[in-house]
């Protein structure tokens, strides 16, 4: 197979999570030379594949197999990769089995490698992802097994392929807040304690408001607050309390601690509560180390632009490598169609990153 012919086969296997659609089966059998490992877990499954070349670093690719649901309002088919007008359309082409694609033909092609090369996948990234990833490295640490650096072949690129690799990611922290207040009769609001009275002045320090200043790879950490209830829906009582939920995308400056002292000090001498819990954590590697470097190489080689590191957008399962102390980015496609109706790429950002993937595995010494 050719890696468009790979790429093509993955899209027409629906796989929505967490659901493998029998992909993990196929890349077993088509890299018979690799040492399969599975760590399947209740109905999610995941595949370590590896191969031993030498004594040298130990490279790995990560990614998912699995797909959010196509929905409805397709021009094609959402599986089976229907090429036209200049673009592969089918779900999953950008995020993400053009990444997958990509590496499994690399390691296919690999002849001659310095350390260990291997593929780490699952079918849960698009879930919960409580049962992918994470039970993976927990293998792979329990066994020894864990590797040196780390790319995921996320969709990363904005204009054009090659203009973005992702170093980093921000935190994400969730909080929920209840502002105790007295129920009431409207009519007599002096025998009530109104909360809605009792956050709304206080809201224009809260809503909106930076907690730290950024640094060179993050924006700003932003409390923004993203609902606030009160009440049974009624005209003539006011609430006994009000629920307050936000979220906080934050950097390596602001932690849950400063989170809490930034509603403490806005909430003084209100009777609250307030829970946060915390929906993935922050990381940033090193831009100077052998993977960063190399992977610009790779990219400026097949490109000839030199990719900005960013740390915008969402999650992904590099949030589970880094804490382990793994270096990791995470670089794809192109990603201005992920998740939408009529999800599409280029045959020729699949054949670059190929490309790409196999400069890089080449140039790991």
């Amino acid at each position: 197979m050719s890696v468009i012919e790979l790429f093509k086969y993955m899209i027409a296997c629906k796989s929505e999570t967490p659901d493998d659609g029998g992909l993990l089966e196929f890349i077993t059998d088509y890299l018979p030379n690799f040492t399969a490992i599975r760590v399947d877990v209740e109905d999610v499954k995941n595949l370590f594949i590896y191969k031993k070349f030498g004594e040298g670093e130990h490279l790995c690719f990560a990614g998912h197999v699995d797909v959010v649901p196509a929905g409805s309002g397709w021009d094609t088919d959402p599986y089976e990769a229907v090429e036209k007008d200049g673009f592969i359309y089918g779900r999953g082409t950008q995020d993400m089995k053009s990444g997958v694609a990509a590496f499994v033909q690399a390691a296919k092609e690999t002849e001659n490698f310095s350390g260990t090369l291997s593929l780490l996948l699952t079918s849960d990234e698009e879930g919960d992802a409580v049962n992918g990833t994470v039970k993976v490295l927990e293998y792979l640490k329990e066994n020894n097994l864990l590797p040196d650096a780390v790319v995921v072949a996320e969709p990363t690129c904005e204009e054009e392929f090659g203009d973005a690799i992702k170093v980093g990611r921000r935190g994400s922290i969730n909080g929920y807040i209840t502002i105790k207040g007295k129920q009431g009769h409207a009519a007599y609001p002096e025998k009530a304690v109104n909360p809605v009275n009792l956050i709304a002045p206080r809201l224009a320090g809260m809503a909106g408001v930076d907690l730290d200043s950024g640094d060179a790879f993050f924006s700003p950490s932003k409390f923004v607050i993203t609902d606030i209830r009160a009440g049974m829906q009624v005209t003539n009582v006011t609430p006994n309390e009000l629920k307050m939920m936000f979220n906080v995308r934050n950097t390596t400056i602001t932690s849950q601690k400063e989170v809490s002292e930034f509603v403490a000090k806005n909430l003084d001498g209100l009777d609250y509560e307030l829970k946060l819990s915390q929906g993935s954590y922050t990381f940033c590697t090193n831009t100077d180390t052998k993977l960063v470097r190399n992977i610009d190489m790779a990219i400026e080689k097949v490109t000839g632009l030199k990719p900005r590191h960013s740390t915008a957008g969402g999650t992904s399962d590099a949030r589970f490598i880094a804490p382990l102390g793994i270096s990791v980015i995470e670089f794809g496609v192109k990603n201005d169609t992920i998740h939408s109706v009529n999800e599409r790429t280029t045959r020729k950002e699949v054949e670059d990153l190929h490309e790409v993937f196999k400069i890089l595995i080449d140039m790991w010494r």
